[in-house]
């Protein structure tokens, strides 16, 4: 393990928090931010990272991914994961229950903090996820960033999609709760009156639009019933969106995946299976719908939904084929390139994968760069442009949806709490990240 040095980031163009870029230097001394100004002199420290040319962003928070361990090593496992991560300027993430076993109780969640505080290369949280009988762990299970409840896309015992079993989890506790919201019941009707088309564009018809509208509405009534804090997951349609602007109270937040802003279903075309996912793409007029509910702050942040399967398994054809896509490297170059072509401006982008996230989970001293703050930095280049190379990825299942694609702002250097774990092409795989905290 390496312990942390003190460190200077000289002549960075720094993202403040009111949006504004400063070149200077940002000086760091035991993990945490303790200066920024046009030019520290007079402060010697350990490293010094030449910065000139490179923007400064806090880290991204991703508080969506699938890290497949324990159990499912052989798609992703948390020491792979996070080296992901690392190269894509993600200092901390918040991870699903849905492993083997599954994460329900104090046991499981103590095995896989354990396991990450040994492998992470970036800082760590666990959500607990919510079965029909485990009201008692929701309730005492810690340290967690709150409860995940799968109404629909099957996940076994953590399936939870009946309103009479959901709403005592509504009603007891206030931890918050964030749900993937799609209408188990039509899914399964609809896959009865689908059986035997093998095209995976079949997937989105499926699981469509009326599915996530069900589930979205039974998850805010019982929300405002109990006045209950409330997250939807990776929402994905237009529908949503708009019931949202209509009747979303100040305690319910909603993310978005890149996939549902800039992949559709015409991507099923292009690559098949690689593009089935849960909840399903859209048509391209939900892209657009989404992208203004994002800039409107109908929907608050972005994640990744970052849940890998391997090639062979991915290869099997649809129905047999799993869902998810791996997201982690890609998401912020994907929406900076965004920013700099003028859809969002690259604050907008910060606030929504870092600084936005840490309010809405409660994380204390993470997503911004000021005085005081943990320092989970970035550094990019917004002034080239490369490609996304299937060989170069870092994750254990080796695709993206978005090889080829020709994006600016890749990470050159990754910072957590004040180390350097990712350095223009070569990660420190001594680093540690921490376990994070939420403030309630």
């Amino acid at each position: 393990m390496s312990s942390t040095a003190d460190l200077t980031i000289r002549q960075a163009r720094i993202l403040l928090p009111e949006g504004d870029l400063q070149v200077g230097d940002v000086l760091i001394q035991k993990g945490k931010i303790s200066r920024i100004a046009p030019e520290i002199v007079g402060t010697e420290t350990d490293v010094e990272v030449d910065a000139r040319g490179l923007t400064l962003f806090p880290g991204v928070i991703d508080p969506q991914v699938h890290f497949r361990e324990p159990g499912l090593e052989h798609k992703e496992d948390l020491f792979t994961a996070s080296c992901a991560c690392a190269k894509g300027g993600v200092t901390s993430f918040l991870e699903m229950p849905n492993t083997r076993p599954l994460t329900i109780n104090q046991a499981a969640m103590d095995d896989k903090l354990s396991r990450a505080a040994q492998k992470c290369l970036v800082n760590y949280g666990f959500f607990i996820g919510a079965t029909a009988d485990n009201l008692s762990d929701l309730l005492s299970v810690n340290p967690t960033c709150g409860i995940k409840i799968f109404m629909g896309s099957s996940h076994g015992a953590l399936l939870v999609s009946e309103e009479e079993v959901l709403e005592p989890i509504f009603a007891n506790g206030s931890r918050l709760i964030a749900v993937h919201a799609e209408d188990q019941a039509r899914i399964i009707q609809r896959r009865q009156q689908f059986k035997g088309i093998t095209d995976p564009a079949i997937h989105s018809q499926i699981q469509d639009e009326q599915a996530a509208l069900n589930a979205t509405k039974l998850a805010l009534k019982l929300s405002k019933k109990y006045q209950r804090r409330l997250h939807i997951l990776h929402l994905s349609t237009g529908v949503e969106a708009e019931l949202l602007r209509d009747d979303k109270p100040s305690w319910v937040t909603a993310e978005v995946t890149p996939q549902h802003l800039l992949l559709n279903t015409d991507a099923y075309a292009e690559i098949g299976t690689l593009a089935q996912m849960n909840p399903p793409l859209r048509s391209p007029e939900n892209n657009t719908i989404l992208w203004q509910a994002l800039l409107d702050g109908v929907i608050d942040f972005i994640a990744t939904d970052h849940a890998p399967h391997t090639l062979s398994e991915k290869a099997k054809g649809y129905p047999n084929s799993p869902s998810g896509m791996p997201g982690v490297e890609t998401s912020l170059p994907l929406m900076l390139t965004q920013a700099v072509q003028g859809r969002c401006t690259i604050a907008q982008v910060s606030n929504w994968m870092s600084t936005a996230v840490a309010k809405a989970y409660c994380i204390p001293n993470k997503g911004a760069i000021a005085p005081g703050f943990d320092a989970d930095l970035v550094l990019v280049d917004l002034d080239n442009y490369d490609i996304v190379r299937q060989e170069e990825l870092q994750t254990k299942c080796g695709w993206s949806p978005f090889t080829g694609w020709k994006l600016t702002g890749f990470p050159q250097v990754t910072i957590v709490n004040g180390e350097i774990v990712y350095n223009r092409g070569k990660l420190n795989t001594e680093v540690r990240g921490k376990a994070l905290t939420f403030d309630t």
